[in-house]
């Protein structure tokens, strides 16, 4: 793609700084609606500029300001010299035998994230699975992305910015009844709510009707509960919500989700109601519920969550786990997958199975994986302890 290299200045207390020295240029990609319009101003020019640049770059996917027909020549050439429009660097670009599509992306630092576009069977919803940190700040047992750990939050740029390369790989967005990217799932790599800050700004892109116009309901925000988060996320946003629960006793959960340790389910459940409270009528949260084989897929584990959800306004996604190297867990059987869904039917509930999709490119759930300079040294124990076990 054509970027320009963005130029840092040094700091000015430094001998070195010249007259001459460049100023740092604007990365427009992540800025919010408002930001954009703050921007124009500080230039001397007109915030109603903020709704054309935001449509050229989201709607059309441009990169070039030269591009922007409807901008006069000056403005044009302003704007090239102190802003850009820069984007992840595609990495790997894959497309499974199944249709899903996986993009491997260089951020700011050299790390890699990954973000996975699936469509539907029938071809009129196409979700991207979106990460929000590069590796993740917790350490779910059965997610081979946190084996990875930790470096840092991805910037609003870097989050919107995956959007934007799907949609440019795709096709720009010229009409609203064919859209490259129908529905946004923060599901990929990392904590959306431990990077809240940027996060909201990245989602309200997604909805701005200048930027993707996507609906409420298909922007979903995925948390392992991050309590007091999601409760401020009600009170910053209205998307989708979906639980990562995985279990319905706070002995497993504390095994397989270790931020129940810090905020249990009870709490976590009583966070849902609150957003849901927020929320307009028939809204419902999603719970996600990875099926492991013998750990949380026996009828007794059904009747648990069955009575653990009663009262809460929901429907149940079941994730056969996607095995990777070294985990220690196994994918239950289909037809184990099959009784739990229908355990669930019978004591009253909406339980869908989510299919697994892309599993020959790891591109399925759990499965994401990327180039992560891990801060918290998780990873290097990680390795020591499969090839102390492998001795």
């Amino acid at each position: 793609m054509t970027t320009t290299v963005a130029q840092h200045t040094p700091d000015a207390t430094t001998a070195n700084v010249t007259p001459d020295t460049p100023k740092e240029l604007t990365n427009l990609l992540g800025l919010s609606r408002t930001q954009m319009e703050a921007f124009f101003l500080s230039i001397g020019e007109k915030k109603f500029r903020a709704a054309q640049v935001m449509k050229w770059i989201h709607q059309e996917g441009v990169d070039d300001f030269e591009t922007m027909t409807n901008l006069s020549k000056a403005l044009r050439e302003k704007l090239a010299r102190v802003a850009e429009i820069r984007g992840p660097g595609v990495v790997y670009e894959g497309t499974s035998s199944d249709g899903t599509r996986k993009w491997v992306l260089e951020v700011e630092d050299g790390s890699y994230v990954e973000t996975v576009l699936i469509p539907a069977e029938n071809g009129k919803r196409r979700t991207l699975c979106v990460s929000s940190q590069v590796g993740c700040s917790l350490d779910c047992s059965f997610c081979s992305t946190g084996k990875q750990g930790f470096q840092r939050n991805l910037t609003a740029a870097e989050i919107i910015g995956q959007v934007w390369v799907a949609q440019r790989s795709v096709g720009p967005r010229r009409d609203t009844a064919n859209r490259p990217v129908t529905n946004v799932v923060m599901m990929g790599m990392g904590e959306p709510l431990l990077n809240f800050d940027n996060v909201v700004p990245a989602m309200k892109l997604m909805l701005d009707d200048n930027g993707y116009g996507l609906s409420k309901r298909r922007v979903t925000l995925s948390t392992s509960g991050v309590v007091p988060m999601l409760d401020k996320l009600g009170d910053e946003i209205d998307v989708s919500l979906a639980i990562s629960l995985h279990a319905a006793t706070d002995e497993l959960r504390n095994e397989l989700v270790p931020i129940n340790r810090k905020y249990n389910i009870r709490a976590l459940l009583d966070a849902c109601h609150r957003y849901l409270a927020k929320a307009p009528e028939n809204r419902q949260v999603t719970i996600e519920y990875t099926l492991i084989k013998d750990v949380n897929d026996q009828q007794e584990h059904a009747e648990q969550l069955a009575e653990l959800l009663r009262e809460l306004a929901c429907k149940i996604n079941l994730i056969p786990f996607n095995p990777f190297p070294n985990s220690g867990y196994e994918k239950p059987s289909r037809n184990q997958v099959m009784r739990f869904q229908q355990w669930l039917y019978d004591l009253g509930y909406n339980a869908t199975v989510r299919m697994t999709r892309g599993d020959d490119i790891d591109a399925a759930c759990g499965q994401l994986v990327g180039r992560v300079k891990d801060r918290t040294k998780r990873s290097a124990r990680y390795i020591q302890s499969v090839q102390l076990d492998a001795d």
